[in-house]
């Protein structure tokens, strides 16, 4: 009788991604709390309950960040 499960695999264990997520090809921009450099722009993204929520596009880091804590604000979310 075959094996159920091919022994030299390894086990890939899934972790769920709440969407919409900083993507993966985005950078964090150091000195901000909530700014990711993505494609030559400036997003903020704000975690609020258990979803992200995405800014804008923004051509200066310091305009998303206003965005991201004017949401944190109007959304009374904890620091």
């Amino acid at each position: 009788m075959k094996p159920l499960r091919q022994q030299n695999r390894r086990v890939i264990s899934y972790q769920p991604r709440v969407e919409p997520a900083p993507p993966e090809h985005a950078s964090k921009m150091d000195g901000f709390r909530d700014v990711w450099l993505l494609r030559g722009k400036y997003v903020a993204f704000v975690l609020i309950g258990e979803r992200f929520r995405r800014s804008p596009t923004f051509t200066v880091p310091e305009s998303a960040q206003r965005w991201a804590t004017q949401v944190r604000q109007e959304e009374d979310v904890e620091d």
